[in-house]
């Protein structure tokens, strides 16, 4: 039987995890404990649980950087490469195809289809605000932290709020951390040295820093998509769902993209499996200004009440479907891919 080399083994397994790994980034993290500590045993439990609780801590998509951090700890940086395109390309793929069908095809659909596709989002955020409520604000102090954040940044939606939020509720989180005994750790595997990560970090900032500067030395479209997507991936902390406001703003708001091709879009990324952050492809390839397309989607990938409900509630049927789709998912655990099919077809026939 032939031996596979690390990087190849790491990019089949996360390519067939990328196929098959529908539900979400809570969902891929439970997938990635089955394959990688039960079955595999890459790594311990323990060591799992303080690499995703770093990777929580981090901004970002948390599930991409667990999938990243296990292919770098397998085969270094080439392993990390394999694993975020196995598990990252079958949905990006399968996003740009859907948007570069809805750019040329979309005046020919019904227009309900795309208010079901735009309908089922607000169901999803909907459902991901819930959870991550009652496991995030499980007593009153962090109720009115969030509530005070939220309010804040509705009435001062910006980049800059975002960071002075998270500054000053790390500081009042701080300020309300209980003492207590730290559960023994175990030391990670990093897979590179800690010079290189170093390097790493201070990229990041430069980055950060940087390509706002250059993307008003140098006006241009290419420029202005690597800026503020990586502005929406380097700012934002708690997963896909949270990063839509700041992708709302950065592309609808320039009217880079269409309000309804946004939610649209947005919607079918709950269909399919892989990472949620792979949206940012379909944002690149319906592009109304070049690049888009293919060039687009692949360039793009290196809030509940606004833009989704606004944008997808207009009357008392939307609203309805909404409801079903929510309680579908809540309560009746049914896999996202099929409230989104559901809700298409609903929005076909009835709106």
């Amino acid at each position: 039987m032939m031996t596979l080399s690390p990087v190849r083994e790491t990019f089949l397994i996360f390519l067939r995890l990328g196929l098959t790994a529908f539900g979400g980034p809570i969902a891929h993290l439970g997938y990635f404990r089955e394959e990688f500590v039960n079955r595999r045993r890459w790594l311990s439990d323990a060591a799992y649980a303080d690499l995703v609780a770093l990777c929580q801590f981090l901004p970002g998509p948390a599930s991409s950087q667990v999938g990243l951090a296990l292919g770098l700890q397998r085969a270094g940086y080439r392993g990390a490469l394999a694993a975020w395109c196995g598990f990252t390309l079958p949905s990006a793929i399968l996003l740009i195809l859907f948007a570069i069908g809805l750019v040329e095809f979309g005046d020919r659909l019904p227009g309900g289809l795309i208010a079901g596709l735009k309908i089922v989002a607000v169901a999803v955020v909907a459902q991901a605000v819930w959870g991550m409520a009652k496991s995030l604000c499980p007593d009153w102090p962090r109720r009115l932290l969030a509530l005070a954040a939220a309010a804040f940044l509705l009435a001062l939606p910006s980049a800059w709020s975002q960071i002075g939020v998270i500054v000053v509720g790390g500081l009042i989180g701080l300020s309300l951390k209980q003492s207590g005994v730290a559960a023994p750790g175990e030391a990670l595997a990093a897979g590179i040295g800690r010079r290189a990560a170093s390097l790493w970090l201070l990229f990041f900032f430069l980055g950060l820093a940087g390509l706002p500067l250059l993307a008003q030395a140098f006006p241009g479209q290419t420029l202005a998509m690597v800026d503020a997507f990586y502005r929406a991936g380097a700012l934002v902390f708690g997963g896909g769902h949270v990063v839509l406001p700041l992708l709302q703003a950065e592309t609808v708001a320039p009217g880079w993209i269409g309000s309804e091709t946004f939610l649209a879009g947005y919607g079918a990324a709950q269909a399919v499996p892989g990472p949620l952050f792979t949206f940012a492809a379909f944002l690149g390839a319906a592009g109304k200004l070049a690049p888009n397309g293919w060039g687009g989607g692949l360039l793009a990938l290196a809030a509940l009440y606004d833009p989704v409900w606004t944008s997808a509630i207009h009357g008392p049927l939307e609203l309805l479907l909404a409801a079903l789709a929510f309680t579908a998912l809540m309560f009746g655990k049914q896999a996202p891919w099929r409230v989104v099919a559901g809700c298409a077809l609903a929005g076909a026939l009835l709106l």
